[in-house]
């Protein structure tokens, strides 16, 4: 099979990531978690003290980061400054700084470059918000997931309680339609649905229907 790429867009909670890594898994190809680098980029300000509301300070950052990403069984581990810091980015906190410092261009066009970077040679599939659409215009697969504010948040909040936080439903519920608003109306990227992207609504699937409406879809475009 040729090398190809999948595109996976959608909001926070639409279960990109979780179905994103079995599809790699069941292909055989490298998953990219793009939010977890803008995830990256809010830890490493929020370590170093620096305003996610500081556009210039936050770009400037950039220049003491060193991002790593390493595929492994689960996905993948990203590391910060040699550090790994996979389990610390999936905090509610720096999912909302994640979605703060993703507004500003700079930012955005240095995780741009990155993520093609990893597509020039390998067979990958991504999830974020603009990948279809920016990233990887011309993937072969385009999907847009999507589900309810409430099932999302619903999600969200297991997600939590998995990793020990005690999380209120209604405050992660008021964090994702903000989040929401934030990613469809930001200037540079905004979250949208590729023209010729797919829709896929998760709310009453199973992540295993997803994951082999997906595969279908690949099966069919991909020969």
């Amino acid at each position: 099979m040729k090398r190809f790429s999948i595109a996976v867009d959608g909001p926070a909670g639409s279960g990109k990531s979780t179905v994103a890594k079995r599809v790699a898994a069941k292909l055989g190809i490298i998953y990219v978690d793009t939010g977890a680098m803008y995830r990256t980029v809010a830890l490493h300000c929020t370590q170093t003290g620096i305003d996610l509301q500081a556009e210039a300070a936050v770009v400037a950052s950039l220049d003491e980061l060193n991002m790593r990403i390493e595929p492994n069984a689960e996905g993948q581990k990203i590391f910060l400054n040699g550090e790994d810091v996979t389990a610390k980015i999936r905090t509610a906190e720096i999912g909302k700084g994640a979605s703060t410092v993703g507004a500003y261009q700079k930012v955005r066009e240095r995780m741009v470059e990155l993520q093609q970077d990893m597509a020039k040679e390998l067979s990958v599939i991504m999830d974020g918000r603009d990948i279809g659409t920016v990233v990887l215009p011309e993937a072969e697969v385009k999907i847009y997931l999507d589900a309810g504010v409430e099932e999302r948040a619903r999600r969200r909040v297991g997600e939590l309680i998995a990793k020990g936080e005690n999380p209120d439903f209604e405050e992660i519920r008021n964090m994702i339609i903000q989040r929401d608003y934030n990613d469809m109306n930001r200037a540079h990227s905004p979250l949208k649905k590729a023209e010729d992207a797919i829709s896929l609504d998760s709310t009453s699937m199973t992540i295993a229907e997803v994951e082999q409406a997906i595969l279908d879809i690949v099966a069919e475009r991909v020969k």
